[in-house]
């Protein structure tokens, strides 16, 4: 059953039936040249503004109503939305995608007008409501349901064809008002939307109430005193929309039907209903739906009615006031995904074990130790006595393997030249440090990031404790090393000469005296040993500094090389994220101090 009958074109120059669709002829009897003729032949009044003059004026006023704030957010989204798609799957963006393409079609369109569709149950008198405040009978009503099968719409001025043409309005169900036109100044710009019943049996005419009421810029909700507390109004649709409070209107029509105090109990228990949706006026001012009760049938209440509808039309607000909330919506389902309690850095604790654990796989503390040994090993060559050095010459040349196993510092069985699984670990725990408290996708990037960088890291750590390990050659020795290997060379001169002076006296040679080479070569066994001694203990300092510099310079390689390949990679990940939680907080409102 259609929603509206043809009605038959007598006295065609009048208007005041309810029909924008008909046959306008001009004094030539041939149609206006600007018109068009729809599939039943009827001739269809454009409802677009004529003339740059106007098209200028609209764009302009729209720029001044929709810009500002909103302008930002919507800017913040794009951006939002384009930083994120390497990082977040379609779905979770698809909404936000959808709050985009509507604000750019409405802000397309005539800013001039506010579409405002009444949407209702079966029975609850939404047509009569719409017939009402048009003056006229346009939208069919009766006993039998569901009544109206499509939406139809009421404009009270020229310029709305976009409007419609985005709800998919065609042009057989578009009307005018009794009363509309130049005269009636308080509802210039109103477009008003009669829809299906949201609770109908039939699916087409449910579709119809969503798709609408995802593009119109405010709702009127007409309920009735035995289905004004349904679950499915309240759970489907005033819910989920309490962020459109500000945009929505709560009608409790058919009033007459209740005697006495009714009337006031009943609205006070939907405002009640209203309040537990989010929907009600808060205490400290925040936007909330207007309530009212009326009775479309009688007439009581709805010149109330179409006086608000008047002011808020007037105000050329509602689209702006609308897409604010659909940004809202959006940045409130997106919140999960990017605003969460942790930090977005990687902490200095964190990145010294990090350092910590790539020192210890490359084996940055056994090479200062080897380094150490080797410098000491050198001041022992210089600074021994001959005769210690002719043993260990000696020990080296029966067994120099056993030699060589002695002098490489020992390892635990299970670590080479660097451990795989350390590695692993350290990468492992940075990320997971880096990543807590992030929202779920990120985090995820941060590891991933963490794991892509850490590939072929053991190879490279490998190479450099051979490259970067214990320095090559001998070390370099001290300015006292010359004097020491004097004092130590007038030593063994001492015990040479005495035991020569001691031969000598033995052969004849010398007259006999025991004591002074006896002495002598004391002073000479005696010092030697003394000088090797003094000399390992001015060693000790050095060696350290020598291990120290060597086990440093590991480190730093280490270091350098974890963090070009994980940390940076890491941080770069972080600094994306902070990037797009500025624009999320940008796009939520919120402010710096509240994220």
């Amino acid at each position: 059953m259609t929603a509206v009958t043809d009605q038959p074109e007598h006295n065609e120059t009048r208007w005041d039936d309810g029909l924008i669709a008909r046959r306008v002829p001009d004094a030539d009897g041939d149609a206006d040249a600007d018109s068009e003729i729809d599939e039943d032949g009827r001739l269809l009044v454009d409802l677009g503004l004529d003339g740059s003059s106007a098209r200028e004026e609209a764009t302009h006023h729209f720029a001044v109503a929709s810009g500002g704030p909103l302008r930002v957010r919507l800017d913040a989204l794009r951006e939002l939305i384009g930083l994120s798609q390497t990082r977040l799957d379609g779905k979770t963006l698809i909404e936000a995608g959808r709050v985009l393409d509507e604000a750019a079609a409405r802000r397309g369109l005539s800013p001039q007008h506010t579409v405002v569709a009444i949407a209702g149950a079966t029975g609850s008198g939404k047509s009569t409501l719409f017939n009402a405040l048009a003056g006229v009978q346009i939208s069919e009503t009766g006993l039998r349901r569901p009544t109206t099968a499509a939406p139809i719409a009421c404009s009270w001025t020229d310029g709305a064809a976009g409007l419609l043409d985005r709800l998919s309005i065609p042009g057989r169900l578009r009307r005018r008002p009794m009363h509309g036109g130049e005269g009636d100044e308080a509802m210039r710009g109103l477009v008003l939307v009669d829809l299906p019943d949201h609770d109908s049996a039939m699916v087409a005419h449910r579709e119809h109430v969503e798709r609408v009421l995802a593009l119109v810029d405010a709702v009127i909700w007409v309920v009735d005193p035995e289905k004004y507390a349904d679950a499915v109004l309240h759970e489907r649709y005033l819910r989920p929309l309490a962020g459109h409070a500000e945009v929505t209107f709560v009608v409790l029509n058919q009033v007459d039907r209740l005697p006495g105090e009714a009337a006031d109990q009943v609205l006070d228990d939907l405002r009640r209903l209203l309040d537990e949706d989010g929907m009600a006026l808060g205490e400290h001012g925040e936007p909330g739906a207007t309530v009212l009760a009326l009775s479309a049938l009688t007439g009581e209440g709805v010149g109330e009615l179409r006086e608000l509808l008047g002011q808020f039309t007037q105000e050329r607000g509602a689209a702006t006031r609308r897409l604010s909330a659909d940004v809202d919506g959006a940045a409130w389902r997106l919140r999960p995904v990017y605003m969460a309690d942790g930090r977005p850095e990687i902490g200095a604790v964190a990145r010294e074990e990090f350092e910590n654990h790539l020192a210890e796989a490359v084996g940055a503390l056994a090479a200062g130790q080897a380094a150490e040994r080797a410098w000491r090993r050198n001041a022992g060559r210089a600074c021994g006595t001959p005769w210690l050095r002719l043993w260990r010459w000696y020990e080296t040349q029966r067994s120099p393997r056993a030699v060589a196993r002695s002098l490489i510092p020992s390892a635990p069985a299970e670590e080479g030249i660097t451990a795989r699984q350390r590695v692993e670990q350290a990468v492992r725990t940075v990320a997971d440090d880096a990543a807590t408290g992030l929202p779920t996708p990120w985090a995820q990037a941060v590891r991933e990031a963490a794991v892509r960088g850490a590939e072929g890291l053991p190879e490279t750590l490998d190479e450099l404790s051979v490259t970067a390990g214990v320095p090559r050659g001998r070390p370099p020795r001290p300015a006292w090393w010359p004097a020491a290997v004097l004092a130590q060379a007038s030593m063994t001169l001492l015990q040479i000469y005495g035991g020569l002076w001691l031969l000598g006296q033995i052969i004849g040679v010398f007259e006999p005296g025991l004591l002074p080479p006896v002495l002598l070569m004391l002073a000479g066994i005696v010092g030697g040993p003394l000088v090797e001694w003094t000399c390992s203990m001015a060693a000790r300092g050095p060696a350290r500094r020598y291990g120290q510099d060597a086990e440093r310079r590991l480190r730093q390689a280490a270091a350098g090389c974890g963090r070009a390949r994980v940390l940076e990679p890491v941080a770069a990940e972080l600094l994306r994220y902070q990037e797009v939680r500025q624009q999320y907080v940008t796009v939520a409102g919120l402010s710096t101090t509240g994220q």
